[in-house]
């Protein structure tokens, strides 16, 4: 009876543990701060050049018409 309360300790510990990892991972992404130059400006558009259609992307439409 005794090793099966000593199983069912090791399952909760490493249960605990991933817990506590994916945790940890969370709160570092949360406090990151963001990449400058993302927030939106007074008028709400972005800054930053757009969308551009250049050779590769052009070519990449070409070739999935069917």
């Amino acid at each position: 009876m005794s090793d099966r309360k000593t199983k069912l300790s090791r399952r909760n510990f490493l249960l605990t543990v991933g817990a506590g990892g994916v945790g940890g991972a969370a709160a570092i992404v949360a406090l990151k701060a963001p990449a400058p130059g993302t927030e939106p400006s007074a008028d709400g558009k972005r800054g930053g050049q757009g969308y551009k259609l250049t050779r590769h992307i052009d070519n990449y439409y070409r070739t999935t018409k069917v």
